[in-house]
């Protein structure tokens, strides 16, 4: 796994990582305690073997150390959490992916 390099843009509502001079993006909405992922944006640009899923991983690691709760309304997103059960506590309770 490559380290990636997150940023929380909090006026923009994104996570942000730049690779290679693209920059990939995880658009978000702020609830109650809780972060609805609503959109990934990952250039075409980018190629690398696996930085979907370290950008992903990367993200949700730093919304875990906020104590903040995961609503993936993005398929690609939910999708990731589905198959890597080890996010699974972040998301609220009664929501099952």
């Amino acid at each position: 796994m490559n380290e990636v390099v997150i940023k929380d843009n909090s006026f923009l509502r994104q996570f942000e990582a730049t690779f290679e001079g693209h920059l990939a993006k995880i658009e978000y909405s702020s609830q109650e305690r809780k972060l609805f992922l609503t959109k990934l944006v990952i250039p075409e640009e980018i190629v690398a073997e696996g930085f979907k899923e370290d950008f992903i991983t990367a993200v949700l690691n730093s919304i875990q150390e906020k104590k903040l709760r995961v609503v993936p309304t993005s398929p690609q997103i939910a999708g990731f959490l589905r198959k890597n059960s080890q996010f699974k506590e972040l998301l609220p309770v009664g929501i099952r992916i």
